[in-house]
């Protein structure tokens, strides 16, 4: 084999094996929610993809269909970069400005809610992949008002109800995570935020809690009437197949055929959470293809001008 049909084949091959790089950096992947109390997406997941119970629940899953729920671990964006503030704008806060997760953003007053009082609690977080960060939980202000798109002036970003430094270990797939809960009427909203110190990702949910006086009374109890359920193990089996996403990796980043296509410029890619290495990857791969076929057309035109 001649060096140029040896570099042609050679660049090939890298060029797949960039492309089966980015192929495989390029599976979304999801790192947890809210279990207690349940998020939205939680709550939804846990009332059944396929047959959810409550109207919201159902209404969700009329306009974006059941695969969110299926990756009801995976509202995040991978280039965060302690940046949600800036990234996210207000009435986008619940589905990190994801169109994916966009009726999470709904301003109702029927999305499942915990009964709630003020004190000490324990929230808990189901984690599918743990990792160093420090985990934020942010409560609405008092007078906040559940028929408005929730804003983030909304939320008492001055007094964090807990914060909480995440480890690359977890307790049987879960954070716990102390809170404290201030005094609060009627249905409020809990923003969590949690931000990776080994990473960019960060991911986010919203826990609507209820602090009105008969749901109050009875949150003594473990499980309330009518309060939302938090997925048990044995449904995130089930649809665990149904899953787009993995419990690895970084979620939000483009798939290999997105990354190809941005790179060649055939297709405007633009949702929040993509990751520039599938790009770089990507056009590395394009780059390397293409370097080959111009190097062996110069040694053909040359072989020619010779003979």
């Amino acid at each position: 084999m001649s060096w140029s049909r040896r570099l042609l084949a050679a660049s090939a091959v890298g060029a797949g094996a960039l492309v089966a790089t980015t192929a495989a950096a390029g599976s979304a992947a999801a790192h947890g929610a809210m279990f207690g109390p349940p998020s939205r997406i939680a709550a939804c997941y846990a009332e059944g993809p396929e047959t959810p119970k409550s109207q919201v629940c159902k209404d969700l899953v009329a306009d974006s269909g059941t695969q969110p729920l299926y990756d009801w671990n995976e509202v995040n964006i991978a280039s965060a970069n302690g940046q949600s503030r800036q990234i996210i704008p207000d009435g986008h806060l619940c589905s990190a400005n994801r169109d994916k997760y966009r009726a999470l953003d709904w301003a109702r007053t029927d999305w499942p809610a915990s009964p709630a009082t003020a004190g000490a609690k324990t929230f808990d977080f189901r984690v599918t992949a743990p990792h160093q960060g420090s985990m934020k939980l942010y409560i609405t202000k008092a007078g906040y008002d559940p028929t408005k798109p929730l804003k983030w002036s909304d939320l008492d970003l001055a007094a964090p109800v807990a914060v909480y430094d995440t480890a690359r270990t977890s307790d049987n797939g879960y954070y716990h995570v102390n809170v404290n809960l201030p005094q609060r009427t009627g249905r409020q909203l809990v923003y969590m935020v949690w931000q990776r110190s080994d990473s960019p990702e960060a991911f986010y949910g919203c826990s609507d809690l209820d602090f009105g006086a008969a749901t109050a009374a009875a949150a003594v109890g473990p499980q309330a009437a009518n309060a939302p359920l938090a997925p048990t193990q044995a449904q995130i089996d089930a649809g665990a197949a149904r899953s787009t996403v993995s419990h690895h990796g970084h979620g939000g980043d483009l798939t290999a055929a997105e990354a190809v296509a941005a790179a060649s410029g055939t297709a405007a890619v633009g949702r929040p959470g993509q990751g520039d290495l599938l790009l770089g990857l990507a056009g590395a791969a394009l780059l390397s293809a293409t370097a080959s076929g111009v190097y062996l057309a110069r040694r053909i035109r040359g072989a020619a001008v010779s003979a």
